[in-house]
């Protein structure tokens, strides 16, 4: 090869150098902005636009228009540009999601937003809750690869943790309950974080463990740990009973479940305690048996007097069985409603404190069996399918701990279908996590997370 035809060649091998790497900016650039969305989508759920809440100021409880104008705006935004990165790239996960029980679901919500006792209220917060949603479903498609999922994860964690653990120093007040808190005083030294009550922080924390012990399965031996260790001791100071016991005892559960062959043995696992679990809770208040049972347990399933409130929720479904009350719309005002003498304190709850009681009222029991369903069968045998077809086991055991988690702390308190709550968002990526597991290939982690 003469002089001019190798210089033609080097000039030609630069050239095409040159656009590879200008190719691999632009990727590089598209896969950082799907992260980011994914990041942003974390932070919004865990930190909120309004952190660090004041308790000590009677206007706490005080909904701001324009506050929540702009919690609908940001969760729209994001929720749109998600839909767009995912309908670009992930088209055949988009058309999974569009099965018959999905649509009935849908469809049911829709029917009793129309039939709902304040039909205003119902839609509006049904629209935050269907943005939130989207994204939630959305966040296991935005990250290019596992790696960059679990990096997106960790970062969100760790910013978290960071300002939690700030605030209880630098700014107590703002971050421990105290005994000049408006409402309940009594959870005095208990840490809240960046939260604005310690039951949305403690439940918070325990899926913050198992994330922090997911990053270390897959070789992050710095960030994973750290997170774990972070949130365990976090999740101790808040006081929350339910989810420390909850912590561990879900995340055996997963192990056994992870390890047991088949789908039925893996439902009577998970399943058999729930039931038995509910029936002790809201089945006491329905059977002179098991409220007899109850008494005789050495420690308290009502949970301090819940009793009533399930109570007036149980009065409250058998009142509208089919239909529900309306979507978000019935615990509001209550407090014109009948109850029973000495419990009249139970129109002043704001929820049922049990997911699927509260599901009960106010979308009705056929839409409390679309969502049994939907979110509670369906992952399970999604999971099935992960574990038998798919290399991303680790993955795989953080969504169905995730999950786990989720079934069992929703027999004492609501967040099922709840808006932009913390915990149904990671139930919502958990189970959606599983759905896409079950059908499709996880991107392979090429490198240990840091």
């Amino acid at each position: 090869m003469d002089r001019s035809a190798a210089d033609i060649t080097d000039l030609e091998a630069r050239s095409l150098g040159c656009a590879f790497r200008d190719g691999l900016a632009e990727l590089n650039a598209m896969q950082a902005a799907r992260c980011l969305v994914a990041v942003a989508a974390l932070l919004l759920v865990m930190v909120t636009l309004d952190p660090f809440p004041d308790l000590r100021n009677p206007d706490v409880t005080t909904v701001v228009g324009g506050r929540m104008a702009l919690a609908y705006i940001s969760w729209g935004l994001l929720a749109a540009v998600a839909v767009l990165f995912a309908a670009g790239t992930d088209a055949p996960a988009l058309k999974s999601l569009v099965t018959p029980l999905h649509l009935c679901l849908a469809g049911w919500l829709l029917i009793n937003i129309v039939l709902s006792e304040n039909p205003g209220v119902s839609i509006q917060r049904f629209v935050l809750a269907a943005s939130v949603t989207s994204l939630a479903v959305l966040l296991p498609l935005l990250p290019p690869s596992q790696r960059s999922f679990n990096l997106c994860l960790g970062a969100a964690a760790l910013v978290l943790l960071a300002l939690c653990y700030l605030g209880v120093f630098l700014a107590p007040h703002y971050a421990i309950h105290t005994a000049l808190d408006i409402t309940e005083p009594q959870l005095a030294g208990d840490w809240r974080g960046s939260f604005g009550h310690k039951n949305i922080a403690s439940p918070v924390m325990t899926i913050l463990v198992y994330v922090g012990i997911y990053l270390s399965a897959v070789g992050s031996f710095v960030m994973g740990p750290a997170i774990a260790a972070l949130a365990g001791i976090f999740l101790i100071f808040t006081g929350g009973k339910t989810s420390t016991v909850l912590c561990l005892a879900i995340y055996a559960l997963a192990s056994l479940v992870y390890v047991t062959p088949g789908l039925w043995l893996k439902r009577i696992i998970c399943f058999v305690p729930l039931i038995v679990m509910n029936l002790l809770t809201v089945g006491s208040v329905l059977s002179p048996a098991l409220g007899a049972i109850t008494r005789l347990l050495p420690l308290d399933p009502t949970f301090t007097g819940r009793s009533d409130i399930w109570e007036f929720a149980l009065a409250a479904v058998a009142e509208k069985p089919i239909i529900g009350h309306g979507y978000a719309a019935f615990w509001d005002d209550v407090t014109a409603r009948q109850t029973a003498q000495g419990a009249e304190w139970a129109t002043s709850a704001a929820h049922s404190h049990n997911s699927y009681l509260d599901l009960a009222v106010t979308i009705g029991l056929p839409g409390l069996m679309l969502v049994i369903l939907v979110f509670v069968l369906a992952p399970l045998r999604n999971f099935q399918s992960a574990r038998t077809h798919n290399h991303s086991r680790a993955l795989a055991k953080l969504f169905l701990t995730v999950w786990l988690f989720g079934l069992y702390y929703g027999a004492t308190e609501t967040f099922l279908l709840e808006r932009q709550n913390p915990i149904w968002f990671m139930f919502a990526l958990a189970v959606a996590g599983l759905h896409f597991l079950a059908r499709f290939q996880c991107v392979a982690q090429t490198e240990p997370v840091p």
